[in-house]
């Protein structure tokens, strides 16, 4: 979807948390500034002052902003350093995606219990059908508000709502109700909510897109509606135009779809300062396939695909990968295919970025594990499970990447380390 982020909250009465849902069987329920709160509900400390979570470097990037800090202008995607420019005073915080999982997987068990018509978009977000649950649990909204109270109980986190005909017009619907509110948009007046909104709120309307249409005259949504489908044609092509008619028009067919695969695990850093060491790379490499490695663990997934992303100081970008003849989960692996691919590729400029990620992805007690020839019956893979362990009792900083492969060279020692 577009820039809907700007949408003004809601306060006319034909769309709000009493409007009629008849007919509305979808929600979109999105938590309020997730990371940023999370640190504030560990951190009590913290409770009233802007919060900014993200990169802390020179070339950081924000993740989540406080609404105290939107205040000032600091709004996710931006550079930390404007953020900064912006909001000097606000308390400035490295992500911590270990308690944001945790804290997300609390929040989808509570929208599980409800319906199991669940698709997740990220960590902070999902759809909702909930056509099956009235029986159980009442109308949309009488669930909208069953929902909102179980997360903020539960979790201590509030969330905003969007109840709907349809995907589109229920994510639009918890935009306007931010932060921490609820919106019903009945099924009879979706045209009347849709079209005075501003063009960048429909789906798929980025930069670019929103100036062609402005540059035809067509500042919102209802007058995408009403121009002439030709026109539409001619600037954006036939795909795009036949898109944003639909949409424009309240049409939105697609359902929610609770069996999503994900297609790819990966991490990437960018270094404060572009990068020639080759040591200084190979630790990031590795740190970057421990962390892979874990989140494919706590995914229940391997992958036969390693590929490797390096982003040059002129932000030349190359990608390059390899399929593995056996399916994996292990960092070890991971670092070793990255390592090869990087060595291949020896690029001779600085570096300002480095990327591994693991594609193909399969569940991991559906693939038949082989053993490679020599290779000892319990391994890596145990090693790094026991890491795993040991870093959710502990803390990942306790067992860092290197304790994995051998903090010297990581291709010193060839036998893993018996767990």
């Amino acid at each position: 979807m577009g820039r809907s982020q700007s949408l003004p909250r809601g306060g006319d009465p034909r769309f709000g948390p009493d409007a009629d849902d008849t007919g509305c069987p979808i929600l979109h329920v999105d938590m309020d500034a997730f990371y940023a709160s999370v640190e504030v509900r560990d951190r009590p400390e913290l409770r009233g002052r802007p919060v900014v979570v993200g990169g802390t470097g020179p070339r950081g990037v924000v993740s989540s902003a406080s609404y105290e800090a939107r205040r000032y202008g600091v709004r996710s995607a931006m550079p930390t350093a404007r953020a900064r420019a912006l909001c000097p005073h606000a308390v400035y915080l490295p992500p911590d995606f270990t308690r944001y999982t945790a804290a997300s997987r609390a929040v989808m068990d509570v929208f599980r219990d409800v319906t199991p018509l669940v698709e997740p978009i990220s960590l902070d977000e999902a759809f909702l059908d909930v056509a099956g649950a009235r029986r159980l649990f009442g109308r949309p909204a009488e669930i909208a508000r069953s929902i909102r109270a179980r997360v903020a109980e539960e979790t201590g986190l509030t969330c905003s709502v969007g109840v709907a005909p349809s995907k589109f017009v229920a994510k639009l619907g918890s935009t306007r109700a931010k932060p921490d509110g609820l919106l019903v948009v009945p099924a009879a007046r979706v045209l009347d909510f849709l079209h005075p909104l501003p063009v960048a709120a429909l789906w798929g309307v980025g930069e670019r897109s929103e100036q062609t249409l402005r540059r035809l005259g067509l500042n919102t949504i209802g007058e995408v509606a009403e121009a002439p489908y030709g026109m539409l044609r001619r600037a954006l092509g036939e795909a795009a135009a036949t898109h944003l008619r639909e949409l424009a028009a309240g049409r939105d067919p697609r359902r929610v779809s609770p069996e999503q695969v994900e297609k790819s695990i990966g991490a990437e850093v960018t270094f404060d300062v572009d990068v020639t060491d080759r040591r200084e790379l190979r630790r990031a490499l590795l740190a970057l396939a421990d962390k892979v490695g874990g989140r494919l663990r706590r995914a229940g997934q391997v992958g036969r695909t390693v590929a490797l992303k390096v982003r040059m100081a002129d932000f030349r970008t190359v990608s390059r990968s390899r399929t593995l003849d056996v399916p994996t989960d292990t960092a070890r692996e991971m670092f070793d295919t990255a390592w090869a691919l990087f060595t291949a590729l020896d690029p001779s400029e600085p570096i300002r970025l480095v990327g591994v990620r693991m594609e193909g992805l399969a569940p991991a007690a559906q693939t038949p594990r082989q053993l490679a020839l020599g290779a000892p019956e319990r391994g890596w893979r145990e090693a790094e499970a026991a890491a795993d362990a040991a870093a959710a009792r502990f803390g990942r900083s306790v067992i860092g990447p290197a304790s994995l492969l051998g903090r010297a060279d990581p291709h010193r020692n060839e036998n893993p380390p018996r767990p």
